[in-house]
């Protein structure tokens, strides 16, 4: 066996730990599991419980936490966990990186196969062209690649909590009503799994549509509403779900467009997170490539920008066992590091 690597995908909805071994490929986990992340009071609680009992012994550890990652440091962005490189090290006894939980599944882009895309727009592929990422997830993730001495190099972005900048009149009034009632919007607060609620929300209290009394028992029993309103909006069973997806869908194409020009991103747009894999058949509508190119003088430019929904939902722990590769140094990433 070559160097055994822990590697985490740590989100505000769940903590997802694997083992890796340099030999077999960091795209292969010789073991895998899930925690769901509020029930346990911080994230060495959760690595210890994984490694008890375990028959292997991860020489380093590499893990993508949903948070800005400052001097080894993460307050996580929506757990009430601080986590410090320097704890983890202590308690476990081999080096530990925590990185950004989307500079981890930038990290994976690069090596990626066409099974793990849905092509959204085939565009036209600059060689060693920038890549953007841009993931809805419990909250929004921005990161990109540039090309730089032979291979692809990753920097992360806290684009997601830039302000929020509608691009029609609904969008207008949906920024007032949260303004008035939140403050600061970001983009994270009207496209993520805790934005699509604050879009619902409008759109019942502003009386643009009427919600139906079967839909409103269900999102009141449930913990996070996001789900029900997805699935109600898939199946056509409510207008009120229906316009809150299409509104949501508009708004990430809208900054997925934005992030493509801040980035230059003619290598193509990754999207990514847990939210895109599951609304796949409303991302190839129309609505989704208008909002994507509606960019003025540069519409012409952006529909020769590729975009693929990344549809491996590994994608961050394969990103963080390519870091870990990056730690060992030991590799040449003018070929694939991730075999």
């Amino acid at each position: 066996m070559g160097s055994i690597r822990l590697v985490g995908d740590i989100g505000g909805t769940k903590t997802t730990l694997a083992i890796v071994d340099s030999e077999v490929g960091s795209k292969q986990f010789l073991d895998k599991a899930t925690f769901v992340s509020r029930n346990y009071p911080s994230l060495e609680a959760i690595v210890k419980l994984f490694l008890k009992g375990k028959k292997w012994a991860p020489t380093l550890a590499s893990f993508g936490v949903a948070g800005p990652v400052f001097n080894g440091q993460v307050q996580a962005t929506n757990l009430p966990w601080f986590i410090e490189e320097s704890s983890l090290n202590n308690a476990f006894g081999i080096p530990i990186r925590l990185i950004n939980d989307l500079f981890a599944t930038a990290h994976a882009v690069p090596f990626l196969s066409e099974n793990d895309l849905v092509v959204l727009n085939p565009g036209k592929t600059v060689d060693h062209g920038s890549l953007a990422v841009i993931a809805p997830g419990t909250g929004l993730g921005e990161a990109y690649l540039h090309w730089v001495d032979n291979r692809y190099r990753t920097f992360p972005s806290e684009g997601g909590h830039t302000d929020f900048a509608p691009t029609d009149q609904l969008q207008i009034k949906l920024l007032q009503y949260l303004q008035a009632r939140i403050g600061h919007v970001s983009y994270e607060g009207v496209c993520s799994g805790k934005g699509l609620p604050n879009i619902y929300s409008f759109l019942k209290e502003e009386g643009v549509y009427k919600e139906p009394d079967w839909l409103n028992d269900l999102i009141s029993q449930a913990s996070d509403p996001t789900p029900a309103i997805t699935k109600a909006a898939l199946e056509e069973t409510a207008e009120i779900a229906v316009a809150t997806l299409n509104i949501f869908i508009s708004i990430l194409g809208s900054e997925s467009g934005n992030l493509a020009l801040k980035t230059l991103a003619t290598g193509g747009v990754y999207i990514g997170g847990g939210i895109p894999p599951r609304i796949n058949p409303l991302l190839r509508k129309e609505s989704f490539l208008r909002a994507f190119q509606n960019k003025g003088r540069f519409s012409d430019f952006l529909k020769t920008v590729p975009i693929y929904v990344i549809n491996n939902p590994e994608a961050a722990l394969i990103g963080a066992a390519c870091h870990g590769m990056e730690m060992e140094q030991n590799c040449d990433y003018r070929t694939d590091p991730c075999k």
